[in-house]
């Protein structure tokens, strides 16, 4: 997810001036936007090389660190702002790591693509799985370990106690408020412990 349309919605959400953690931060573009645009300031964490070199290239503070691992470093609080931008459907520990982004952060936010986005469930009704623009990938091959749609994390964040603050989904840098599970193909969620 990089275009600046996308980068920008995201961005949008981040209050002026916040200290923000990027958790799976990628080439560090939204760090960078957020470093410019809204005098914001923080780490990325990343576990890719390649990517690391491109948040250096940028100016981008980055830790080298495997999500997996937890986020035992950071003190409750620690930011102002924890985001999670295509980095949760990769974890083995969605659920442990969404509990640390509201315990090391004041606010939460994550995206992740919405698997119930309709051209996903026409897919499924062929009975193929879905390759789209936004899930590029085979089923045999994807870096996703797990998939989840916009009403599962609503599940998921009352469950664990969080406040939802904003909700919308993203089609081609659009932001979609009426019914976001159909015709968004990615969730995006803020939030914060309730």
């Amino acid at each position: 997810m990089s275009d600046r349309a996308t980068l920008q919605s995201i961005a949008n959400l981040v209050p002026p001036g916040s200290r923000v953690l990027d958790l799976g931060c990628g080439d560090g573009a939204l760090l960078d936007l957020l470093r410019r645009d809204r005098n914001c300031s923080g780490y990325g964490i990343e576990i890719a090389d390649e990517n690391l070199l491109a948040c250096v290239k940028r100016g981008v503070d980055v830790i080298q660190l495997n999500l997996d691992e937890g986020l035992s470093m950071f003190g409750d609080n620690s930011f102002d702002v924890v985001l999670q931008i295509d980095t949760l459907q990769h974890l083995r520990n969605a659920e442990t790591m969404l509990r640390e982004t509201a315990r090391v952060g004041k606010l939460g936010i994550v995206a992740f693509p919405n698997f119930a986005h309709w051209p996903n469930r026409l897919s499924i009704v062929r009975g193929r799985m879905p390759v789209t623009k936004r899930l590029p990938y085979q089923w045999y091959d994807t870096p996703n370990i797990r998939v989840g749609t916009f009403k599962d994390f609503e599940v998921l964040a009352t469950r664990n106690r969080l406040a939802i603050l904003d909700a919308f989904g993203l089609q081609e840098g659009r932001e979609v408020r009426r019914l976001p599970n159909l015709m968004a193909g990615t969730a995006v969620f803020k939030f914060e412990r309730g």
